[in-house]
């Protein structure tokens, strides 16, 4: 886990997963879409949902409750998918992240960012940056490391799986 917050004023934008909220830098977030068509994709991870269209684009969908150790994902009219970008091997890629729904634009002062205890959250400590109380509620919002969640040996596999299994255009196909 970083020990230290973030040093100037920083907005993340929150989202639901199992009943809690978690939240990530606003900067890695690109869009939010609606959960529509996902196609399955054989032989990746159970996390992987599988894949979307993006405007022509093909984009791994990633079921983030199961990948951080939470129940699957159940599909209601407020499921969407959170559209980030993160660094795997030093390139940027472009994921989409399966929410129950989304919360609110956190504004964010380095004070308000304490450390995430040893014990006691529902995900591996080390994926969080820490944790914030917003409206001086009685409830923690969860920081997300989303470049340590998606990271490793573990979502590059299951990446590269998702590209190889993208239909590829047919060689001995006549060209007119």
């Amino acid at each position: 886990m970083r020990e230290t917050p973030p040093a100037a004023s920083t907005q993340s934008l929150s989202f639901f997963l199992a009943g809690d909220e978690y939240a990530l830098g606003i900067l890695q977030a690109r869009e939010i879409i609606e959960y529509d068509t996902v196609t399955r994709i054989p032989g990746v991870p159970g996390w992987v949902r599988g894949v979307c269209n993006l405007r022509g684009s093909v984009v791994p969908v990633i079921d983030l409750a199961v990948k951080l150790g939470l129940p699957p994902a159940t599909l209601t009219r407020w499921s969407c998918i959170v559209v980030v970008e993160v660094k795997l091997e030093g390139e940027r890629v472009v994921l989409g992240l399966l929410a129950d729904s989304i919360g609110q634009v956190l504004e964010l002062a380095a004070g308000d960012v304490v450390p995430a205890p040893s014990f006691g959250t529902p995900v591996k400590v080390d994926y969080l940056l820490g944790m914030v109380r917003p409206d001086a509620g009685r409830k923690f919002v969860l920081l997300l490391d989303i470049d340590k969640v998606l990271s490793g040996e573990q979502v590059l596999s299951a990446m590269s799986t998702v590209h190889e299994s993208r239909p590829q255009p047919d060689a001995a196909a006549p060209r007119g």
